[in-house]
């Protein structure tokens, strides 16, 4: 395999794995402790209400309790990421004589901004929808 197709293959992996790997690890943990209380539950033994208030707890929590300051955050971090993009293309194109570096630093930093402000949105209408609700 020529480098030109591995270096760019074994970066992408790494980024899966770095990805994922903790992402399935979470779930794996959720599922086997459901199918332990859904174990516990066929056997016909009590459950504790607080065991019971807490996995809902954290369930609420995992999928919209704190989910407008998450989006925040990750569009605070993607839009701070774009700028540092933008910040290093100057640098750099300072360097270099032909001035590209600035338009090649452009491109993943459009990219990356682009998202950040789609999280940002997100993170405004979930501000929103919340003080509605609360």
């Amino acid at each position: 395999m020529d480098a030109e197709i591995f270096v760019p293959f074994t970066f992408f992996a790494f980024l899966a794995a770095v990805i994922l790997v903790p992402v399935m690890v979470k779930e794996r943990t959720k599922r086997s402790a459901h199918q332990l209380i859904s174990q516990a539950i066929a056997r016909g033994q009590e459950l504790d209400p607080a065991t019971i208030a807490r996995m809902t707890d954290e369930m609420l929590d995992s999928y919209g309790g704190g989910r407008a300051r998450r989006t925040f955050g990750n569009a605070v971090v993607l839009l701070a990421l774009a700028g540092g993009f933008v910040g290093a293309g100057f640098v750099l194109s300072n360097l270099d004589h032909d001035g590209d570096v600035l338009y090649g630093m452009m491109v993943p930093a459009v990219i990356v901004g682009s998202v950040g402000a789609a999280f940002l949105l997100l993170s405004i209408v979930d501000f929103a929808a919340k003080k509605r609700t609360a």
